[in-house]
C-alpha cells in the first residue's frame, strides 16, 4: 500500500468508527452560523447563474450540507471515503445520490460538473497531496465551473497539523491555499474568514473560486 493509499484507508476507517455520533452532532451544524450559510448561498447563486449544472459535495459525510445545497436549488450529489457515512447519508436523504469514493480520483468524466463543494474535507489531505486533488477538481469541472472550499485557517502561521477529533488535519493560511488552487487553474472570486464560534477552536476560512474558462 502506498503512503497516500494508507492515508486514505486511515481516514476512512477513522470516520467509519465515529460516523453515527458524527451524524448526530453535525446534523444541524449550519443553523448557528449565518456567515457559513451565506457562503454556500453565494456558491449556489454562482452555479445557477452559470446554468445550474450538476454539483458534487466531496467529503460529504452524512449528507447534511449536500441536502442544504439541494434546498438551495442545486442538482447535487455527495461523495465520501467512508462507507458508513455514505450509508447514513442515503438513509437520511433517500432523494439524493451518494457514492463512496476519493476526491483525489473521482469516477467522473472530464468536465462533468458545474460546481464542487469541499466543506472541511481537504483538511485531512496531507499538504504534499493537495495539488493533485486540485488538479482532479479542475479535471471534472467544466470550464467556468465553481469551487467552494471550507477549511481551518492558520491565523497567520504556516500550514499546521493539529489533533482533529477524528484523524489528523491541517490548518492552512488562506493566501497559501488560494495560491495553490490558482496554480491548478482556479481564479479567486471571494473569500470569507470568520472567528471561531463558542465551541470552536480555530478561525474558519472559505474560498470561492472559478475554473478558468
Amino acid at each position: 500500500m502506498t503512503e497516500s493509499a494508507s492515508h486514505l484507508s486511515t481516514t476512512a476507517d477513522a470516520y467509519d468508527a465515529v460516523a453515527v455520533l458524527y451524524a448526530d452532532l453535525f446534523r444541524d451544524a449550519l443553523d448557528g452560523f449565518p456567515l457559513d450559510r451565506a457562503v454556500l448561498a453565494a456558491f449556489a447563486d454562482c452555479v445557477r447563474s452559470a446554468g445550474a449544472g450538476p454539483v458534487a459535495e466531496l467529503g460529504c459525510g452524512p449528507g447534511a450540507v449536500t441536502a442544504h445545497l439541494r434546498d438551495l436549488g442545486l442538482d447535487v450529489s455527495g461523495v465520501d471515503l467512508s462507507p458508513v457515512m455514505i450509508d447514513l447519508a442515503r438513509q437520511a436523504y433517500p432523494d439524493l445520490r451518494f457514492e463512496v469514493g476519493s476526491m483525489g480520483a473521482l469516477d467522473l468524466a472530464d468536465g462533468t460538473l458545474d460546481g464542487i463543494v469541499s466543506w472541511y474535507s481537504v483538511i485531512h489531505t496531507p499538504p504534499r497531496d493537495l495539488p493533485a486533488h486540485f488538479a482532479e477538481f479542475g479535471r471534472v469541472l467544466a470550464p467556468g465551473g465553481h469551487l467552494l472550499l471550507g477549511f481551518f485557517e492558520s491565523e497567520g502561521g504556516p500550514v499546521t497539523a493539529f489533533d482533529h477529533k477524528v484523524t489528523t488535519a491541517y490548518r492552512w493560511p488562506i493566501d497559501d491555499l488560494a495560491r495553490l488552487a490558482g496554480d491548478a487553474g482556479f481564479t479567486e472570486l471571494g473569500r470569507m474568514l470568520r472567528e471561531p464560534g463558542e465551541e470552536e477552536r480555530f478561525r474558519r476560512g472559505h474560498l470561492l473560486m472559478r475554473r478558468a474558462g
